[in-house]
């Protein structure tokens, strides 16, 4: 259905292609998952399959990509709109309407679909993805998350042949992605449409694939390959895998269910050990052992934000309804929930993007929503879902100057920052140009640079892979320890698990739950990680502390 031949890709002013050797084959009805590091090209061999590169994006391609027959190179993408259906990492661009239905809608009425056809399509589509009580909702109303369903559900109605789907898990609650994965190996099983899938939460999603194709990095052919096959070399890996590395099993299981199985020698080795646990850390590091500075004298111990029966409403929907949430320095707090639950509207209060519709927000001893911003950075910071918000020059040099000069910070602070989370950006690169999760990663080196109190991270994992969150955890404890507290909302429950102190579970506006990262995430099937599922009763949590035991 989808063939590769010696696919190389360059794009307008870059020395070397973003990927290249590219050769391999897609049949039909299988879902094939595209894995490698962070900014490998993933996105551009998705781009190749409907046409956006290089009639799109620009550049040149060298070899041919045939889609159902079809030379993506002499048929542009409304050329191929009946038969491959995209997803993008950011859906807000994909958007042409208003309200949640008439999106759906729209890619059928551009294929002039009978009004039946579109009405019945619409609504199984609505019931397939849990979309059914927003139908009417506008789409500027809806979180990050209803956002991402939408977008996939405006695929599906026209039943493309192909569906190219580009990070289509990363900003969506456990349960909605166990959901949207549900749907589509249902599509692939009954309807023998045909999957190609990047997505770097491999937990959640390569136990479904037929097989996987790897993109390893610069200088290295992509090559396709069993699940098992591919797991046991690939840099990107998930949990579940790298436990099995660790315990030295041999096949690597690829799922709870398989670990859970081979377990049990593992158990007897950690019986009687305990993990070590995150704790908070108020107090300063040594005089010149920080690599952070604290950002405001004072006080370690009194709090940096404090919430107290704060309800906002907004567009209609009530989206916090009393909550009461204190957050002090060096701890670090994971906001947790389905879509829609009122995370990034909290975010919003304490950084005075929503004013309350009643109770108090003080952050750093100031009201949000009533302070000038550049009064208000000293105090908070906030990375937004959406990075793109916070860039606004021409090259990442630029963006780096721009952020130390907005802090007052030393010359190059900024782009040292950036340096320790993703090695290979390059300076004279357009924002617009990074992918998503460089985009976030540059987003995030701009608000360090301030070095604030209080760090507000929304969604901070997407687009990244294993080694990028690895070095984001690691700059982020530094953080804690020096007592900045950081307050992130987040699906990833691996992340929270290896970094948070807190959970603060939220429904429906409300708090449902709020108490250490070992009690929370493993009292609840969604939000558990991998390592507590397969190592239950035991309370372990990360392959790392896993690994830390076993060499005590």
């Amino acid at each position: 259905m989808i063939r590769f031949e010696n696919v190389s890709v360059t794009y307008d002013g870059s020395a070397e292609p973003a990927v290249h050797g590219v050769d391999f084959e897609v049949p039909e009805g299988e879902l094939v998952l595209l894995v490698g590091p962070s900014g490998v090209g993933k996105s551009t061999v998705l781009g190749a399959v409907s046409g956006l590169v290089p009639h799109f994006t620009g550049g040149t391609l060298h070899g041919r990509v045939t889609v159902a027959g079809r030379d993506t190179r002499t048929h542009k993408p409304r050329e191929l709109a009946d038969v491959v259906g995209t997803v993008g990492q950011d859906p807000l661009s994909h958007f042409v309407t208003d309200t949640v239905e008439d999106e759906l809608a729209y890619g059928m009425e551009s294929l002039g679909l009978a009004p039946e056809v579109m009405r019945r399509r619409v609504e199984e589509t609505l019931d397939l993805l849990g979309l059914a009580d927003l139908r009417d909702r506008p789409i500027a109303t809806l979180s990050g998350g209803q956002r991402q369903r939408v977008a996939i559900g405006s695929v599906l109605t026209p039943h493309p042949r192909v569906l190219v789907l580009d990070e289509p898990t990363s900003a969506l609650d456990p349960a909605a992605a166990e959901e949207v994965l549900a749907v589509l190996q249902r599509l692939v099983h009954d309807l023998g449409t045909t999957v190609l899938m990047a997505e770097h939460r491999l937990e959640r999603v390569i136990q479904y694939a037929d097989q996987v194709a790897l993109l390893p990095g610069p200088g290295e052919r992509p090559w396709l390959g069993t699940p098992p096959e591919v797991m046991a070399v690939s840099p990107v890996h998930p949990p579940v895998v790298a436990l099995g590395r660790l315990a030295d099993w041999s096949p690597l299981p690829l799922t709870v269910r398989d670990a859970r199985r081979r377990a049990g020698a593992l158990r007897d080795r950690l019986a009687g050990r305990e993990p070590e646990r995150a704790r908070p850390a108020p107090a300063p590091a040594p005089a010149g052992k920080r690599r952070f500075t604290r950002a405001k004298a004072g006080d370690t111990t009194a709090p940096v934000a404090e919430v107290r029966s704060v309800s906002v409403r907004r567009d209609g929907v009530q989206a916090l309804r009393e909550v009461d949430l204190t957050v002090t320095p060096g701890e670090t707090i994971a906001l947790m929930g389905r879509n829609g639950a009122g995370k990034s509207t909290l975010l919003g209060a304490l950084v005075g993007l929503v004013a309350p519709s009643s109770g108090s927000v003080r952050t750093g001893g100031a009201v949000p929503h009533r302070t000038r911003p550049r009064d208000l950075v000293r105090r908070v910071g906030l990375v937004p879902q959406e990075p793109r918000d916070l860039l606004y020059a021409d090259t990442v040099a630029a963006e780096c100057a721009a952020a130390d000069r907005d802090a007052e910070a030393d010359p190059g602070t900024c782009r040292a920052l950036l340096t320790r989370l993703l090695p290979s950006v390059a300076d004279d690169i357009h924002p617009r140009d990074l992918s998503e999760g460089q985009r976030l990663t540059l987003a995030l080196a701009v608000v360090l640079t301030a070095r604030p109190p209080l760090l507000l991270l929304d969604e901070p994992t997407r687009g990244l892979d294993y080694a990028a969150k690895a070095r984001l955890v690691a700059i982020l404890r530094e953080l804690a320890a020096e007592g900045h507290a950081i307050v992130m909302a987040t699906h990833d429950v691996e992340l929270a698990a290896e970094l948070a102190h807190r959970v603060v579970l939220l429904a429906e506006g409300e708090v449902i739950a709020d108490g250490p990262s070992a009690e929370v995430v493993v009292a609840s099937p969604s939000f558990a990680p991998q390592v507590a599922k397969i190592l239950a009763p035991q309370a372990w949590l990360t392959v790392s502390q896993v690994r830390e035991a076993l060499s005590r």
